[in-house]
């Protein structure tokens, strides 16, 4: 609930703002540094937050708790939410990227395969609000590269009607076989 301030206005708590995201940490990490007293301890969190309708983000938060960690990382998730192209409940086309040395393949699969992905690419997948991919995460397993390259293969997806559009080809052309019975009627 809202707590009241100085002037009579409410403030605004997370629980309040009804925003109905899907909020997931997918990693905590434990850093020291080396201080004359000996090691202070802070903690790194990765957040992946998304609505499952097309908007995802993802966020790293760093604070001496790891409360506060999934703060900020979730408020930065949050501030750097995308709108990903969908088609249906799946992607419109096969997409790879590579970013630092984790290369991340997505494929888009037929209603009722659901989410073969792993750790870092199933949570943004997820959160995205796709129910059908296949996915494999090739080269580095570091979690952190892992979503970024994740978040940026699905920043590349391009909406099947711009494309159609763009090439002079009816939709059901640049749709996965699957769906051009649907586009057709």
């Amino acid at each position: 609930m809202g707590r009241r301030q100085a002037g009579g206005r409410r403030r605004r708590d997370r629980r309040d703002e009804g925003d109905d995201l899907d909020e997931r940490v997918v990693h905590i990490a434990r850093t020291a540094k080396v201080v004359k007293g000996g090691r202070r301890f802070a903690f790194r969190a990765v957040v992946v937050v998304g609505d499952n309708k097309g908007s995802v983000g993802i966020g790293t938060g760093k604070a001496r708790g790891v409360p506060d960690a999934i703060r900020k990382g979730a408020q930065r998730a949050r501030k750097n939410m995308k709108q990903i192209h969908l088609a249906g409940t799946t992607i419109p086309h096969e997409v790879t990227t590579r970013y630092s040395a984790a290369k991340v393949v997505l494929k888009p699969a037929s209603p009722g395969t659901g989410v073969i992905a792993g750790g870092g690419v199933r949570a943004v997948v997820e959160a995205a609000g796709i129910r059908d991919i296949l996915s494999k995460s090739l080269g580095s397993a570091n979690i952190l590269n892992v979503i970024k390259a994740t978040m940026q293969a699905l920043e590349e997806l391009k909406d099947p009607a711009v494309e159609a559009e763009r090439r002079g080809v009816p939709l059901k052309n640049v749709l996965p076989f699957w769906m051009r019975e649907e586009a057709h009627e």
